[in-house]
């Protein structure tokens, strides 16, 4: 775990825990999405003046990258597994239900933060809306290129869009992370992830 020590505006310099200040920040761009998040937010939970902040991640639209690529790295884990599984058809159930145990239980905020955190972004954070969907073109690639894999071998009926049936999963997938973060049980989630493996195209 790292720490650093970052010169205070006044006194002794101050040491705080780098991973743990990224991880606090995490949270409130999760929770308030990015314009939402004010620098009072942020500092006050990451237990960190301004310019400690300024001197250890950049600015706001750095530290929210930062934060975003560590959503990615601990948060989304279940994704890569996903492209492991053995057919199309646990791909897709693997990825779903991964959604709903990381959007819609534990101490989390519930939803996506990617999707969420850029909902209502302005239009001077265009940046960010551009790297959310930049990574979000790269996973969806991943979706892509795995399908295609498995209507070459025969696992998905060969008149399947590899594209298409990527597309309704990732429609699938938000509509469970938005529904998730307006107070849908998990009950009812688990009945829309069901339903649309019940519909998921057989041989």
């Amino acid at each position: 775990m790292e720490t650093e020590t970052i010169p205070a505006t006044k006194g002794r310099p101050r040491e705080f825990c780098v991973d743990q200040a990224l991880a606090e920040a995490l949270r409130v761009f999760w929770t308030k999405g990015y314009d939402g998040a004010s620098m009072a937010d942020l500092t006050e939970a990451m237990g960190i003046t301004k310019p400690s902040l300024y001197a250890a991640f950049g600015n706001k639209e750095a530290l929210f990258h930062k934060a975003l690529d560590l959503y990615e790295s601990e948060k989304l884990d279940y994704t890569r597994a996903a492209l492991e599984q053995p057919t199309a058809r646990a791909v897709a159930e693997y990825y779903l239900r991964g959604a709903l145990d990381r959007h819609c239980g534990g101490e989390d905020p519930k939803g996506c933060m990617g999707l969420l955190g850029t909902l209502a972004c302005s239009p001077e954070a265009d940046s960010i809306k551009a790297d959310v969907v930049r990574r979000r073109a790269s996973s969806q690639r991943a979706l892509v290129e795995r399908f295609a894999r498995a209507k070459a071998e025969g696992d998905l009926p060969a008149h399947i869009d590899p594209e298409g049936l990527t597309g309704h999963m990732l429609a699938i997938l938000q509509g469970v992370t938005v529904q998730a973060s307006a107070g849908a049980t998990r009950d009812e989630l688990e009945r829309l992830v069901d339903t649309s493996l019940a519909l998921w195209p057989s041989k």
